[in-house]
């Protein structure tokens, strides 16, 4: 039956940034799936926990501050020691810094590159080095976003970063295939998370936005839910090296 290509039991699902927001939804919706969750990031998530543990799933909190190059080779053995696997990689951990062009620092510009951009590579390479191990391929999903596709104002190493993002989703894809792992990614819209907070208080800016999302609305993580389990799952293994836009419509605007 085709519902039993997206059930991912017995797949251990590694998200960075699963603490809250978009991060958080992905994780539920893998662990709704079936698979066990492996949360990275640099402070506990005990909500996140709480939420696969109550599905029945298992959860293994992993410290990482992805901002720091020392830390990253360790991540992926230690989460094998373990859970014994690792079989999805979502790359979900980013920041954003907002500043005019004239105006953006060099500290802002390397934050931001060093969590969006280095670590999700360096990352994915470990991840990708133990899916090759393992020998039955594996799933890597990066969350890109519109400004992927866009320029956007006013936070130049966040479009940078996201733009490069692309890139590298269609590169490792062209070099993993032979290894049976995909590499895709989600660009989402406007979602209501931290990351928008002031675009989501500012009445102008909203209101703009709003005024081009067809659904009406922002998004919510519940709203990813759907794609990252379809590309982590069996039922995508003849995608790879696409850029997926969960947006409300946005860009057919």
């Amino acid at each position: 039956m085709i519902l039993d290509f997206f059930r991912l039991d017995g797949k251990v699902a590694m998200v960075t940034g699963a603490r809250k927001g978009l991060g958080r939804g992905i994780a539920e919706g893998l662990a709704e799936a079936g698979a066990d969750i492996v949360g990275v990031g640099p402070i506990p998530m005990p909500e996140t926990e709480k939420a696969v543990r109550a599905l029945g799933r298992k959860f293994l909190f992993m410290d990482g501050d992805l901002g720091a190059k020392e830390r990253i080779p360790d991540i992926i053995p230690e989460t094998v020691a373990a859970m014994g696997s690792v079989d999805i990689l979502v790359n979900n951990a980013g920041i954003i810094r907002r500043a005019d062009v004239l105006e953006f620092s060099e500290k802002d510009w390397d934050d931001v590159m060093n969590v969006n951009l280095r670590s999700l590579f360096f990352l994915s390479q470990e991840a990708a080095r133990q899916m090759q191990k393992q020998g039955r391929g594996g799933k890597i999903i990066n969350i890109a976003s519109m400004l992927s596709f866009q320029g956007g104002i006013r936070v130049p190493s966040y479009t940078a970063s996201k733009s490069a993002v692309a890139g590298l989703t269609k590169l490792m894809a062209n070099e993993l295939a032979v290894y049976g792992i995909q590499v895709n990614a989600i660009a989402p819209g406007y979602m209501a998370t931290d990351n928008t907070e002031a675009l989501q208080k500012d009445p102008v800016r909203s209101r703009e936005i709003l005024s081009r999302i067809p659904a009406g609305r922002w998004g919510t993580p519940d709203d990813l839910k759907g794609a990252a389990v379809f590309l982590a799952s069996s039922a995508s293994d003849y995608l790879t090296g696409c850029i997926v836009p969960v947006d409300g419509g946005w860009l057919s605007r």
